[in-house]
């Protein structure tokens, strides 16, 4: 495990903030839907660009941290997850690109 991983669930005891997998689930469905409430709001329903608002760091913090807690939880290491995750995404990309190459008509 992690150093921050294990930072959140040091916190995540301190402050008495365990709960089921079940609900920490819903608990960040309730953070994506307001970062994305956010991203409406600075978009105006996607009309304009979107520029970070001064909130939406603070709400992307809190839905990380929600999934480092989820993880924690769940006895997944998340660091390690993340990584086989970019590895498997980048040995596709090398494979597409070569399939890419082979493919061209000329």
């Amino acid at each position: 495990m992690g150093d921050l991983q294990e930072r959140v669930a040091l916190t995540a005891d301190a402050a008495d903030m365990h709960a089921t997998v079940p609900a920490l689930l819903l608990e960040l469905q309730t953070l994506l839907g307001g970062l994305t409430a956010t991203a409406t709001a600075a978009t105006g329903r996607g009309r304009r660009p979107f520029r970070p608002t001064p909130d939406w760091s603070n709400r992307l913090g809190e839905l990380a941290y929600g999934v480092y807690l989820l993880a924690d939880q769940s006895g997944v290491d998340v660091a390690e997850a993340v990584e086989l995750t970019a590895q498997h995404l980048e040995l596709r990309a090398q494979h597409t690109h070569a399939t890419d190459q082979q493919g061209w008509p000329f």
